[in-house]
């Protein structure tokens, strides 16, 4: 045991430059990641402020009885859970098939110039882009305004409360999803091209190469950002529903994230019921994510980590 010790510190030492490089890392994650997490016993603390975090008064488990117990929170975890379900079914493939779509064209400029069509839209922040969908869709807007020159009559876009979800899901397509296809094209790239030259050979077109070569080059990419995406279950995007919502369609929009925004800076705040909150949020996503690993390799035989 002593000699493979050794072996291992030497090993070490001999890249010892290379773990240097880790010590910028290392220290961020200590000082911005886990450091704070000695907050987190504001969750189960009364907070008050005269006293700080480890005065104010212990409630045990009294802040998290008060989700389940307030109307508005369940409403708000609802809702978390059924937006990011239907963003896995309406936004999760979209990169994959515009990964696959730009590489199926045929000219590295036609491909480059998609590809900087596409991805543009993200470098916009969700402020402009709800300004812009605001004059778009607005009973004033442009999109009304055809319509009711047209002999029609205008429609309440943004106060349908039926509406609001798929201009989510629309409009994060349209913002992200060629930011999102980085990855698998980056993956594709990766494909031995002999196997499509083989394929060529046994008489295979470009969609049976695409089915056959490419889908399954890139499988395990997929998994990965399907059980990550699976992770981030709680998290269904603060900045773009906090944009986009309004009053009128706020019993379908009110997620947990703005739920928290609301009682914190919108009435007298309670931020160890915040706390309480967003730990309930990480324990949830956690669960999710090592469920939605082992599922996955149980019924694929490849997880995250294999």
């Amino acid at each position: 045991m002593k000699k493979s010790l050794n072996k291992y510190l030497l090993r070490i030492w001999q890249a010892r430059y290379l773990y240097l490089l880790l010590i910028p890392g290392l220290v961020y994650f200590a000082v911005f990641h886990y450091q704070p997490m000695s907050g987190l016993v504001l969750a189960f603390k009364k907070y008050n402020a005269r006293l700080g975090i480890w005065g104010s008064q212990w409630v045990g488990w009294a802040n998290f009885q008060r989700i389940f117990s307030t109307p508005a929170a369940i409403r708000a975890i609802r809702n978390t859970f059924e937006i990011n379900l239907s963003r896995l079914l309406w936004q999760f493939p979209v990169p994959v098939f515009l990964a696959i779509l730009i590489n199926e064209m045929r000219g590295r400029r036609l491909k480059r110039l998609y590809q900087i069509v596409y991805t543009f839209p993200h470098f916009l922040s969700w402020v402009i882009v709800s300004t812009l969908i605001s004059n778009f869709f607005s009973n004033g807007g442009m999109i009304n305004t055809i319509i009711a020159s047209l002999g029609g009559s205008r429609i309440d876009f943004l106060s349908d409360a039926s509406l609001f979800r798929p201009f989510l899901y629309i409009t994060h397509n349209w913002k992200e999803m060629g930011w999102g296809s980085i990855i698998y094209m980056a993956a594709i790239m990766g494909i031995d091209s002999s196997l499509y030259e083989a394929a060529i050979v046994d008489g295979a077109g470009r969609f049976k190469q695409m089915v056959y070569v490419t889908l399954p080059g890139i499988r395990a990419t997929i998994i990965t950002m399907f059980i990550l995406q699976v992770g981030r279950i709680m998290n269904s995007g603060f900045e773009q529903i906090f944009y986009l919502q309004n009053g009128a369609v706020k019993n379908v929009s009110d997620i947990l994230d703005t739920y928290v925004y609301s009682i914190t800076f919108n009435a007298t705040p309670n931020y160890g019921f915040s706390t309480a909150v967003g730990l309930f949020k990480s324990v949830i996503n956690l669960f999710m994510l090592v469920s939605a690993n082992f599922v996955v390799k149980w019924t694929s035989g490849s997880g995250m980590f294999s």
